[in-house]
C-alpha cells in the first residue's frame, strides 16, 4: 500500500512530495476505525504550524480530508459499523496519509456521510465548510439581521461563508478579484446584496460599503489575508489593507482574519477601541489540534455535510485527479497556484 508524504526542506528550497510504501497493523486499536478511502482532499501544508505544535518528522503524511467506507471497527467503537460511509479530517499528528487505500482513524474524528453527497464533493469541501462555520458561528456569533463583508467571495472558503450566512438571514457584501469572478458572484444576487470589484482599485471598497450600509459599516468582516503595507507584491495588491478592514467595521463590529502574521499598529488599535470592535484569528487547524471541544467539532462536521447534502451549501465542483497525478497536484497546491485539489482513489 502506498501513501503520499512530504519531506520538509532544511533550507529555503521547496518541500518535496513523494510516494512511499506503508502498511497497517494487523491488530486494530479499540477505538480505531479502518476506512477504505474513496476520495482525499489536498490542502497546503503549514509546516510552521506543525513545528510550533511539536510535530517534527522526516516524512509528513499528506492528505487529511478523507471520505470512504468503513472496513473494520475496533472493539470499543460505538458510532460506526462496517459498510458505513464516513467523512472526516485526520488529526495533525496522524501517522497515516489520506491517500492510502485504507487508513486507521479514531472514531471521534469521523461523521456519517449522507448518501446523496458524493465522496469527492465531501472530501473537497469539508475543510472550507468547517472554516466558514468556525468563522461565522464560533468566532463572529452571526445572527439574522447582521451585515457581513466577505473578502474574495469567489474562493471556495468565501463561497461557503456567503451561502452559510445567507441561510441564516444575513445581508452579505463581497469582493471580486477579476471580471470573471465578478460575473460569477453577480449570479448569486439577490442573495448577495452587493459585489464590489477590487481589481479596478482597492480604494473602491470603503465608499461602496459605507454607501450600502448608510455610513454605519458592517457587523462582521471576514478576510482571506490582508496587506500590512501599502507597497507589496503583485499578488498581494488585490488583498485589502488592514486599515480598510478596520474602516468598514461598524460600532461593535467583529473582524475575523486568516492572516497568521497580522501586526496592528497603535493607530489601528485606537480605531478598534473607538468602535468597541473586536477581532479573532481563524486557525483552520484549531479543532484537530485540541480535543477540548471534540463534541462541538463533531456537531459542526455533521451539520456541514448535511447542509451540503441538502443543497444549502453548494461548493464549487473540483475535478478529481487520479492517484498517479497526486504528487504533481500537491506541488501545485503547496505553491499556492491552486487552492485545492481532490484525488479519487
Amino acid at each position: 500500500m502506498k501513501g503520499l508524504y512530504c519531506r520538509a526542506a532544511t533550507t529555503d528550497a521547496e518541500p518535496k512530495f513523494l510516494i512511499r510504501e506503508t502498511s497497517l497493523p494487523e491488530v486494530l486499536g479499540s477505538h480505531l476505525v479502518r476506512v477504505q478511502v474513496k476520495a482525499c482532499g489536498l490542502s497546503p501544508l503549514d509546516l510552521k504550524l506543525l513545528d510550533d505544535v511539536g510535530i517534527q518528522r522526516d516524512l509528513i503524511p499528506v492528505g487529511r480530508e478523507v471520505a470512504g467506507v468503513v472496513l473494520r471497527v475496533g472493539a470499543k467503537v460505538s458510532f460506526f459499523q462496517p459498510e458505513d460511509e464516513v467523512v472526516g479530517i485526520l488529526p495533525l499528528d496522524s501517522p497515516c496519509s489520506g491517500l492510502c487505500d485504507a487508513i486507521d482513524i479514531d472514531e471521534h474524528y469521523l461523521v456519517q456521510k449522507p448518501e446523496k453527497l458524493s465522496s469527492v464533493c465531501a472530501a473537497g469541501a469539508l475543510r472550507d465548510g468547517l472554516a466558514a462555520y468556525t468563522a461565522l458561528h464560533t468566532l463572529a456569533r452571526v445572527a439574522a439581521g447582521h451585515t457581513l463583508l466577505v473578502m474574495d467571495g469567489a474562493s471556495s472558503f468565501g463561497l461557503m461563508c456567503i451561502q452559510l450566512a445567507c441561510y441564516h438571514g444575513v445581508k452579505v457584501f463581497t469582493t471580486s478579484h477579476s471580471p470573471q469572478q465578478h460575473a460569477f458572484l453577480e449570479q448569486l444576487r439577490p442573495s448577495v446584496a452587493k459585489v464590489i470589484p477590487v481589481f479596478k482599485g482597492p480604494s473602491d471598497l470603503l465608499p461602496a460599503v459605507l454607501e450600502e450600509t448608510g455610513g454605519l459599516g458592517v457587523d462582521i468582516a471576514i478576510d482571506s489575508g490582508v496587506r500590512l503595507q501599502e507597497e507589496e507584491s503583485e499578488a498581494a495588491k488585490l488583498l485589502p489593507h488592514k486599515h480598510d478592514i478596520i474602516s468598514v467595521l461598524g460600532v461593535g463590529g467583529h473582524w475575523v482574519t486568516s492572516h497568521k502574521d497580522l501586526q496592528l499598529d497603535p493607530p489601528d488599535c485606537r480605531s478598534l477601541y473607538l468602535k468597541s470592535a473586536s477581532m479573532s484569528f481563524l486557525n483552520h487547524e484549531v479543532w484537530t489540534a485540541s480535543t477540548a471541544q471534540q463534541g462541538r467539532y463533531l456537531h459542526i462536521l455533521k451539520d456541514v455535510v448535511e447542509k451540503m447534502s441538502a443543497g444549502v451549501l453548494r461548493p464549487q465542483p473540483e475535478e478529481a485527479v487520479p492517484l498517479y497525478e497526486a504528487t504533481v497536484a500537491m506541488e501545485t497546491v503547496q505553491r499556492h497556484q491552486k487552492r485545492k485539489a481532490v484525488v479519487r482513489l
